[in-house]
């Protein structure tokens, strides 16, 4: 860093000591301003948790929240795409009816029943598909965009503007001591900063239409995919009305018991009714010196070092959802990331996966 810019960065150091400490006071902005940078802050704020919020509604599973997150914009256009990469939990649903449907057979009406309701629960997966890229596409991704580039470069501006303004605001107050040229030229960029910060929080509120029309994108998305469902199972729930009619048309058969054979016990051959008896084993003396022997103890489960984050589970954790990290009471996961308030990802035993914070104690938590 040149002089100058040392220079630049001790004035606005010491203007700052000042104005914490001393209680002098800078530059104020005019209202018009403070309104708008408000309305930005508010803007930026709301923005990032309808995102955050938007992709856990898709998708409550953590593991495929991650991977629905990660999906690459160039693949996304339209049609080039049919699926996310991740199972819906109503496809596994639509696979687990129709595999238990075909092990009952055709004989059975609730087999037939359950490969009808596999099949739609299957064609509902397709359609939440859709869903989910249908909202990113329209929705998650022009809103991440805007946090991106638009609100991060206002922040920019902003945050050169108050480092002009305390350069100015330090040389204002030693005037006479500080040539008048170089406490016009610190004026000058502080307004030129200003204006620049002023015009891109402008821009930024009176195109907010577009943030309306990618709303409104979310709601089309969701009404289509509404609309689809109810046809399906509205299809479904007919062929099962249909089927329940036809099975009460049906005479019912009745069950009736074949005849018994007659069972001859013949002469018994053993006191315990025929069946002959197993030999007790016998106990030698090596045998029971190894009975009382103590049992060797089994090596307790590896700890990461607890110099790297970690934690201590609680409670068993069976996992329900692909990408999920299952263990057992006392083990210790090495702690990886932080997907959201609610779930961790972790490894044990070379095994990486998601996990419910509340299944856990944390020993070394995540570096912020």
């Amino acid at each position: 860093m040149s002089v100058a810019g040392l220079k630049k960065q001790f004035y606005k150091a010491s203007q700052l000591v000042s104005e914490k400490v001393g209680g002098a006071e800078g530059t104020k902005l005019d209202e018009d301003f403070k309104e708008m940078e408000k309305k930005v802050d508010v803007t930026s704020k709301a923005v990032t948790e309808v995102l955050a919020r938007t992709i856990e509604y898709l998708q409550p599973n953590p593991a495929s929240r991650a991977k629905l997150t990660m999906l690459n914009t160039v693949s996304k256009i339209r049609g080039q795409v049919k699926n996310p990469g991740y199972p819906q939990s109503e496809g596994l649903l639509g696979e687990c009816m129709i595999r238990h449907g075909k092990e009952l057979g055709g004989e059975s009406n609730f087999g037939d029943a359950l490969l009808d309701a596999g099949e739609s629960m299957k064609r509902l997966a397709e359609v939440k598909d859709s869903l989910d890229i249908e909202v990113k596409q329209n929705f998650i991704d022009p809103l991440q965009n805007l946090c991106d580039k638009d609100l991060k470069e206002i922040q920019h501006h902003l945050k050169k503007l108050e480092g002009r303004r305390l350069d100015f605001d330090y040389k204002k107050k030693r005037q006479g001591r500080i040539p008048d040229e170089e406490l016009r030229q610190a004026l000058e960029k502080f307004e030129e900063s200003k204006e620049v910060a002023e015009t891109s929080m402008h821009n930024l509120l009176e195109t907010d239409i577009e943030q309306v029309s990618q709303l409104s994108a979310l709601v089309d998305a969701q009404l289509d995919y509404h609309r689809q469902a109810v046809q399906i199972l509205d299809e479904l729930a007919d062929k099962l009305k249909r089927r329940m009619r036809e099975a009460s048309s049906r005479p019912k058969r009745e069950y009736k018991p074949k005849p018994r054979e007659p069972f001859d016990l013949g002469e018994p051959e053993q006191s315990n009714g025929g069946f002959p008896c197993a030999t007790a084993p016998k106990i030698t003396a090596s045998s029971s010196f190894r009975s009382s022997e103590k049992p060797i103890r089994t090596p307790s489960r590896s700890m990461p070092p607890l110099d790297q984050p970690s934690c201590k589970a609680l409670y068993d954790f069976e996992p329900e959802n692909a990408g999920e990290l299952g263990f057992h009471e006392g083990d210790v996961i090495t702690l990886t990331n932080q997907i959201d308030e609610n779930w961790y990802e972790g490894m044990l035993h070379g095994q990486s996966g998601f996990f419910p914070l509340s299944y856990v104690e944390v020993l070394v938590p995540l570096p912020q």
